[in-house]
């Protein structure tokens, strides 16, 4: 069995990392069987020197070694692509094409971005890691093939099987064994050697003096994130090796071929509500219903004291009740019921938010909720009411500016654009 500086000289990987050896000594590991090896780790790390390794020491060194990105091929043609098709089984088939699991029987065949298969390639994709069985697209044959699989991923598989983007089925038997490969900030001891290995190849191959790094250079390479990992950091040594005359590099000079951490990279831009739009609106939602159940219950009990004690009772021993609920226009000829009959009572209430009189309870028994059936009916109309009502307060507070009352209600500016457009205000 080789060592893993042997297999680092033979693959040309650079660094020392105890993180980046374990990675390779478990590739040295698993490559005698045919065990199914999950490669994980951020783009631009390496991933795909890990199946070269496992290929190269395997007893399927003599066969054919493919790499597939699949995150490349688009969803139409994968399935012809990995499987093959008849000819004739779709619009351009014009012949019968062999698959990569046809063409690399005897093989290793590396999946690159295993995460963006579509979920029905995931499907065939499991038949042929549980009996190594598969079917051409528009054939009815089942075929057999004796392959390999190395798979690799940047994105959180785990996420992808919550969100239904990834069989779970797939992930265990895809992740026989996991070989995860750091990211290049955690390996900043390697980050100059690798620094200086680009430079070498850059110069032999622009023919040019090798870039030489001052230390406060150096402590920059160090201190820098590399979002982009490996592929970023040779891509700033090409940069610096083409464009700079002065072959010693110091920390402006470095600086200036570094991007602000996020500065120069594409805005995701999000077409969609955000999640505090939408847990801004149940408060202001929350808060009205809570303000609705209290005129509710104040209701309630105002037309149960109308009907044991009647109007002037009322009047004398809770009046601020009949103002919070009537308003300060209230006249007490509204309520004056005392000599009426019981069932009289009820039909002499007051109309509430323009309620129809045959709304209200007025059977035999002493039912306690008259306004049950009206309430359900309002209830909606209140909950527009209050919210027009609010932002109609906020806009005038405010003197027509729509920013500063967003936020005074809580709400995002955009949200509050809707709403105006909404009720026409």
């Amino acid at each position: 069995m080789e060592s893993v500086q042997a297999i680092k000289q033979r693959f040309e990987i650079i660094g020392n990392d105890p993180k980046l050896n374990r990675a390779i000594e478990k590739a040295i590991q698993v490559a005698p069987t045919d065990i199914t090896v999950l490669v994980i780790g951020e783009s631009g790390v390496g991933k795909e020197s890990i199946p070269k390794i496992i290929h190269s020491l395997s007893h399927r060194k003599h066969g054919k070694y493919i790499a597939v990105n699949c995150g490349a091929i688009p969803e139409g043609t994968i399935d012809s692509e990995l499987f093959g098709h008849e000819k004739g089984s779709f619009t351009g088939a014009t012949g019968t094409r062999e698959g990569y699991f046809e063409v690399a029987n005897g093989g290793t065949i590396f999946l690159d971005e295993v995460g963006e298969l579509p979920l029905t390639t995931q499907v065939r994709l499991l038949r042929v890691l549980e009996n190594g069985e598969f079917i051409k697209v528009g054939s009815s044959q089942v075929q057999k093939t004796n392959v390999r699989i190395v798979a690799a991923t940047n994105v959180n598989l785990f996420d992808a099987i919550e969100k239904g983007k990834f069989r779970e089925d797939l992930y265990y038997r895809l992740s026989t064994v996991d070989i995860m490969l750091p990211a290049l900030r955690e390996r900043k001891d390697d980050i100059h050697l690798l620094f200086r290995k680009f430079a070498s190849d850059f110069a032999h191959k622009y023919k040019m003096p090798p870039l030489k790094l001052d230390d406060s250079a150096v402590q920059l390479l160090q201190k820098f994130r590399w979002s982009g990992n490996i592929r970023q950091l040779r891509n700033v040594a090409e940069q610096i090796s083409v464009l700079e005359t002065n072959r010693d590099i110091t920390f402006n000079t470095l600086q200036s071929y570094l991007p602000s951490e996020g500065s120069n990279l594409p805005s995701v831009i999000k077409t969609g509500k955000s999640e505090s739009d939408f847990s801004t609106e149940r408060e202001i939602l929350y808060k009205v219903l809570f303000d609705m159940k209290s005129d509710l219950n104040d209701l309630k009990k105002l037309t149960l004291e109308l009907m044991k004690n009647g109007s002037s009772k009322v009047q004398e021993t809770n009046p601020s009740l009949i103002q919070k609920i009537y308003g300060d226009n209230t006249d007490e000829s509204d309520f004056d019921f005392d000599d009426q009959p019981d069932n009289a009572r009820a039909s002499m209430l007051p109309a509430i938010s323009n309620a129809k009189q045959d709304h209200f309870i007025n059977d035999s028994r002493d039912d306690k909720y008259l306004f049950a059936e009206t309430v359900e009916e309002e209830e909606t109309l209140k909950l527009e009411q209050k919210e027009i009502e609010m932002i109609k307060k906020s806009l005038e507070k405010n003197k027509g500016k729509r920013k500063a009352a967003a936020d005074e209600l809580g709400i995002s500016e955009r949200t509050l654009y809707r709403k105006i457009k909404q009720f026409d205000l």
